[in-house]
């Protein structure tokens, strides 16, 4: 079982490019990933073979649900499929740039299953509150 752990700073580069670290992307076979739309302002990166696996288990209700139909809407027309180049680099779609407010300084974390991508200001701010609401 992969398990994705940390917490990483590198910058978004000309063209949307970001360098996935090693250590995370060594966990992934092959070099095909899913980045999608977060549950809160950040992009999921999931391994593909992961992706399918999560996603199966999470819409597999009726699509008689309207909750059912309304996660595959959010979480499916928001993904996009990518490659990672020889140095693990990414293209992240500008369409998932803007929903996150990602720009140069990004923190990427491992979040166990999967990974995610966060503009700086917004994870420094999350993880105050979060730390916040876990010492209350």
């Amino acid at each position: 079982m992969k398990m994705f752990l940390g917490e990483y700073q590198p910058n978004i580069t000309e063209g949307n490019r970001i360098a996935l670290p090693k250590k995370l992307r060594d966990q992934i076979a092959g070099n095909e990933i899913i980045l999608s739309k977060g549950f809160e302002a950040c992009v999921f990166v999931y391994a593909r073979e992961d992706w399918e696996r999560e996603w199966e288990k999470q819409v597999d209700n009726s699509i008689a649900d309207p909750k059912t139909r309304q996660l595959k809407r959010y979480v499916f027309s928001g993904a996009a499929d990518a490659v990672l180049d020889d140095q693990g680099r990414v293209v992240v779609p500008q369409s998932l740039k803007s929903y996150a407010g990602l720009e140069k300084e990004v923190v990427i974390i491992g979040a166990g299953d999967h990974m995610e991508l966060w503009a700086k200001k917004v994870w420094d701010e999350h993880i105050a509150k979060i730390s916040g609401e876990l010492a209350a």
